[in-house]
């Protein structure tokens, strides 16, 4: 066994006694497992919201994109920032309705402020639909990660089982407990080593940033810009604007939220959000910097631009703390994924067909569901081919479509009806379905638009069309009421 396997083992064993212990002392009802008992103050919600956000995709994913993309992959420093500026105002009053009404998921707040159950099932197969692939993300990160960085003496299968098992035990234990306590370990790593790997690998491959760049375009010729096609401007502003709405719209960083003690901590939390940012910048310094020492890897295989630099750079048990770090990369996030997607099922689409189920049978199910859709994920994980940012990338088209009928619940007069949410919502979602299941794009089907149009990101194309649909269901369906309020008058 050599010394990499030795410390990613290490970590692993770590990261599970932590997640195990973080339950003592706690009476582990629904609201502890899943939302902290609404306890956690600014460090631990910082650092539970970016475990959540920094994942296996910081690790392998914009690197990997900075290596095979260039230019594009400057997208990912550009979003989280506008999110964390619209966390300001978004997550305060999201925090306040939750507290006030004792909810537990997001589906609940839709439900609650629609009034509508259905609703609430609608949103809760739509985030369950989109944290799938999102964990395949995580399980598909850890696998390479581990496999890598152990030198080919775990395959990727193992590491895959490994640690779906690893996060499954900790999660049905301590729930959302679990999750922040390793994150403190998980957000100490990663820090450490993303930066050392942004700074360093430049200067030793090519004496510094200046001249890593040079090679590249001398090399590469107008790879570190927007190409006029394709992933041009517009498919960059478009993408930038996607991802920036449906970044607090995935399930598990929506409930999350619910975790804090007051709404003070989220605006503490969007000052320094933005600085931790830059670390993503470090991650594409690395993916830069592979182009010309790792040449040759396709498609998928650029997510291991970072891995397989690190190999040929580093000793054994530098390249384990890299392993290290970049597995717990998949297991904090993945651990808060699948205590969503099981919490979403137990309580906000079986508790609506079966109103009977109470509490402590919610939180008994949603635990027992916890190691079923691990499995599902680890199926879905064997089967696809997707590199990881093009898996975000769907799972984000899906999810921003629950921001439109959000975004107007907040208002004190809220226009949009319970219908129109939900038309809006299932147009969204069939178009984001259409799209990506035909593999087309704004080009195919309107081939006379201007180039621009064209390139535009296809989920934005679906955003549009579901507040369309939600704004005209809304006025036929309240005209409606009004008539027969009219009428039995």
């Amino acid at each position: 066994m050599n010394a990499a396997l030795i410390i990613i083992f290490g970590v692993l064993l770590l990261s599970i006694f932590l997640g195990i212990r973080a339950q003592k002392g706690k009476d582990m009802n629904l609201e502890q497992w899943t939302v902290g008992g609404r306890g956690f103050g600014t460090v631990f919600v910082f650092l539970l919201m970016a475990g959540e956000i920094y994942t296996t995709f910081t690790f392998l994913g914009g690197s990997g994109w900075a290596y095979g993309k260039g230019g594009p992959a400057f997208y990912i420093i550009a979003y989280g920032c506008l999110a964390y500026i619209l966390s300001y105002w978004l997550l305060p009053a999201v925090w306040t309705y939750a507290k006030q009404h004792k909810l537990m998921s997001q589906s609940d707040f839709f439900t609650k402020k629609y009034n509508s159950p259905l609703l609430g099932v609608l949103v809760s197969l739509v985030g369950i639909a989109a944290l799938i692939p999102y964990l395949v993300l995580q399980l598909k990160g850890l696998g390479l990660i581990v496999s890598e960085t152990s030198y080919g003496k775990i395959s990727p299968t193992a590491a895959i089982w490994i640690g779906a098992i690893s996060i499954t035990v900790y999660v049905m234990v301590s729930g959302i407990h679990g999750s922040a306590w390793i994150s403190v370990v998980k957000d100490i790593m990663i820090l450490v080593v993303v930066l050392f790997l942004g700074v360093y690998l430049p200067i030793h491959y090519y004496g510094g940033f200046q001249d890593m760049f040079q090679q590249i375009e001398t090399a590469k010729p107008g790879f570190l810009t927007l190409p006029e096609t394709g992933q041009s401007a517009a498919w960059f502003s478009s993408t930038v604007l996607l991802t920036a709405l449906g970044f607090y719209m995935w399930p598990h960083t929506f409930s999350a939220s619910y975790s804090a003690e007051n709404p003070k901590v989220f605006r503490k939390n969007a000052i320094i959000m933005p600085l931790y940012q830059l670390v993503l910048l470090f991650v594409l310094f690395v993916g830069f910097a592979a182009i010309l020492q790792v040449p040759g890897l396709k498609g998928a295989d650029g997510d291991l631009s970072l891995l397989r630099l690190s190999l040929q750079t580093f000793d054994p048990w530098f390249v384990g703390i890299i392993g290290a770090a970049g597995l717990l990369t998949a297991l904090v996030p993945g651990s808060m994924i699948l205590m969503s997607a099981s919490t979403l099922f137990a309580k906000n689409v079986y508790k609506v067909f079966a109103p009977r189920t109470t509490e402590q049978q919610v939180s008994v199910l949603a635990k027992f569901l916890v190691p079923v859709i691990a499995l599902v994920s680890v199926y879905f994980t064997f089967k696809g081919g997707n590199t990881i940012v093009t898996l975000l990338l769907m799972g984000y088209s899906l999810v921003t479509q629950l921001f439109p009928a959000l975004l107007f619940s907040l208002f004190k007069h809220n226009m949009v009806t319970k219908q129109g949410a939900f038309a809006g919502i299932i147009t969204g979602v069939g178009a984001v379905s259409y799209i990506t299941l035909t593999e087309t794009t704004i080009g195919t089907l309107f081939p006379a638009l201007p180039q621009a149009a064209k390139d535009l990101n296809v989920g934005i194309v679906a955003l549009l069309l579901n507040v369309t649909v939600m704004v005209a269901v809304s006025f036929a369906t309240r005209k409606t009421k009004s008539a027969a309020a009219d009428q039995a008058a």
